[in-house]
């Protein structure tokens, strides 16, 4: 009988199944149907010995102390500040779209306040900012928008930016200074060893049981569990009820080349080019020394592993109704981006999985709570009729 089943062992199951085991000493069985943990953010040393990220490059960001010192009890860190250059026009332009890129796209020498003039002689202001066009047009206006973002997000959505919600490429600011780091965020940093050595370390517990290679659904009703932590798509869970939620996945195309660099910065963007939207060299994310390098080509499509939630009015709509039916489950409990059907980063999974953490635990005490009151209650009515 195991306290917790755990279903996924990505961040938000790994992060749950650390705390219930080392916390509150539960007995937690954590299952996933691919072979590994630390699910998209798996990484391994290809056959050259260079270490790359299966499921695409995943940087470490966080503005939030708590999630960076919980995951500090599991990894050393190496400090990495990721930095990315946008293919336009035959340039290579860093972006976010910043002073620098400017400069040099256009051959000026703009001040910041310059540059503020710039986008606001440029800038088409909007009433309403209600897609993803609307943000950039409103900021920066039309040239900017169709070299930098459209085709990008085209190729990356399948949707065009005038009907993708505004939140998608609201996460992309616009910099008026020199600032050419893709995230400006108080920790940035990668794994020491790895992000799979770390997710082995969070699950290295006694009371911690792993089952790979499994769907969840096949053991029901064969290993026994209290509750349940369901971290994978929250339509699946419900048998597609109301309908699948629409989500992009990508194709990953691996190259190890017989040269020690490949390019200039990790990552570098093709918004206009290509039928793949960026490449990523992984020496850069690690550090790592070879006279050989990895890179990895992306390319978004329909069909395959869900990553991205495709924000759009609808889909919101859909997903609430899969949301209701999850509240009414009992001691059972959604979380990660495929449960809760949300655009997350890393740490925004980690902490809401923290976050769930604590609910469950204060839920435990309130009951244990109400639980021994109703001892009391029962001893002194006993007492009465001696």
């Amino acid at each position: 009988m195991y306290d917790y089943m755990i279903v996924g062992a990505g961040f938000a199951g790994s992060v749950l199944a650390e705390r219930l085991a080392r916390v509150e000493n539960k007995k937690v069985l954590i299952i996933d149907k691919r072979n590994h943990i630390a699910g998209n953010a798996y990484d391994y040393y290809d056959e050259a010995g260079i270490l790359v990220h299966k499921y695409g490059p995943h940087i470490f960001h966080t503005n939030s102390k708590d999630v960076f010192d919980y995951l500090s009890k599991f990894t050393k860190w190496r400090n990495y500040q990721h930095r990315v250059l946008a293919s336009v026009d035959g340039q290579l332009l860093p972006i976010p779209i910043n002073l620098n890129t400017i400069n040099t796209m256009y051959g000026l020498n703009l001040s910041s306040d310059e540059l503020t003039e710039f986008f606001k002689e440029r800038s088409e202001k909007k009433k309403e900012i209600l897609t993803s066009e609307d943000v950039v047009i409103n900021s920066v206006g039309r040239e900017l928008y169709e070299k930098f973002f459209k085709g990008y997000t085209k190729k990356q959505w399948n949707l065009d930016p005038s009907e993708l919600s505004a939140s998608v490429i609201a996460r992309i600011p616009t910099r008026t200074n020199k600032d050419d780091r893709y995230f400006t965020d108080t920790f940035q940093a990668m794994p020491l060893y790895g992000y799979t050595k770390m997710f082995e370390k969070m699950l290295d517990h006694p009371n911690i049981h792993i089952m790979l290679n499994t769907d969840y659904k096949d053991i029901l009703g064969v290993i026994a569990y209290k509750k349940l932590i369901y971290t994978g798509p929250i339509d699946e869970y419900f048998d597609f009820r109301f309908g699948k939620l629409p989500y992009r996945s990508i194709e990953f195309k691996f190259e190890t080349l017989d040269q020690e660099k490949f390019q200039e910065t990790g990552t570098v963007n093709y918004p206009n080019d290509y039928g793949f939207t960026r490449i990523t060299e992984f020496k850069y994310l690690s550090g790592q020394k070879h006279h050989k390098t990895s890179v990895v080509y992306e390319f978004s499509k329909t069909d395959g592993d869900p990553y991205y939630p495709i924000p759009r009015p609808e889909n919101a709509l859909l997903y609430k109704k899969y949301q209701q039916l999850a509240l009414q489950m009992e001691n059972t409990y959604f979380v990660g981006r495929l449960a809760t059907y949300k655009y997350y980063n890393m740490d925004q999974v980690v902490a809401q999985a923290l976050a769930t953490f604590k609910q469950i635990r204060d839920n435990e005490i309130a009951n244990a709570n109400i639980l021994a009151n109703h001892k009391m209650i029962l001893n002194s009515k006993d007492l009465s009729e001696i």
